[in-house]
């Protein structure tokens, strides 16, 4: 075990990826995780600028996440195979953005089957064509190939157990966060949580029109009640609970607390974006772009609170 927390460590302090290998590392025995590029989605990383998860087991293969199109789900599952012969059996979707689903028709088409929160449907449903036509406008034929696929097992309530192969996979959700099916992956024998966009570190995170600031939160807390030792964030280097705290929690709050504030006060919104203290992180990358934005959207939805 000790060999498996040292490579862990060094994934942890290892730069963020900048180019579009997939490239699962050991974060634990039988536990991978690939870092993906922290900009912004680009033909240099075929679109997946996110995190992705690898678990082998006796029975066969977990893949957390599938990738943004056909060919970035052909990439991964290369790099799947240079990690375990292991088939891939599963693929659990932790979220509706596309770099979370869009390659789940290459992977239902080798037999995987494909795991999601029941509330991540409607949101791929409404998004999924206006995310595929956004990465065939960059990408152009590099996106040939892909079709919306939907998950077909979907998962209810807050908290549910699966077990493959002796592993044991907890997943849960909270209402959403980032988007409305987000949740976080937990394997309590390795100690490992995938948090997908519960979690982003390195980067700004970003608040969608679809996200709920409010349930993100409630989807930390969860999270950190689970006291991992190691976390793959959706977006950002494989970090620990403090770091994640400081990154992605504690701008939630901030955010949150203002912008409640301003409503109360009768502030407008303008005005209570330009008075938001973002300043602790702004040394996050995207953080110019994104927060002005975040900022306008958390006070919408604390004022329709």
């Amino acid at each position: 075990m000790a060999r498996w927390f040292t490579m862990a460590i060094l994934v942890l302090f290892t730069s963020v990826a900048t180019a579009v290998e997939v490239r699962f590392e050991p974060m634990a025995e039988n536990v991978y995780a690939h870092v993906g590029d922290i900009g912004a989605r680009s033909v240099a990383n075929d679109g997946l600028n996110a995190n992705l998860g690898l678990v082998v087991t006796a029975a066969g293969a977990v893949l957390i996440d599938s990738g943004a199109t056909w060919r970035s789900a052909r990439d991964i599952q290369a790099a799947a195979r240079r990690v375990t012969s292991q088939p891939i059996r599963w693929v659990i979707n932790t979220g509706g953005q596309d770099h979370r689903w869009l390659g789940n028709g290459y992977f239902q088409a080798q037999g995987a089957e494909l795991i999601a929160h029941a509330s991540a449907v409607a949101d791929m449903r409404s998004r999924g064509g206006d995310q595929l036509a956004a990465l065939r406008s960059l990408l152009g034929a590099a996106a040939n190939d892909t079709v919306p696929t939907l998950p077909t097992r979907l998962l209810e309530g807050p908290d549910t157990r699966l077990t493959l192969g002796g592993t044991v996979f907890e997943l849960r959700h909270r209402g959403g966060g980032h988007t409305p099916g987000d949740m976080a992956v937990w394997l309590p024998q390795a100690q490992v949580a995938f948090a997908g966009d519960i979690v982003y570190v390195d980067r700004l995170l970003a608040v969608l029109p679809v996200s709920s600031t409010k349930a993100w939160l409630d989807a930390f807390a969860a999270l950190e009640q689970l006291a991992p030792k190691h976390i793959v964030p959706g977006h950002g280097r494989v970090t620990d609970m403090a770091t994640a705290r400081a990154q992605t929690r504690d701008y939630l709050q901030a955010l949150r607390v203002h912008m409640k504030r301003a409503v109360e006060q009768g502030i407008d919104v303008s005005d209570a974006v330009k008075s938001f203290h973002a300043v602790p992180f702004l040394h996050l990358s995207n953080a110019a772009e994104l927060n002005p934005g975040n900022a306008n959207r958390t006070y919408l939805e604390v004022e329709r609170e």
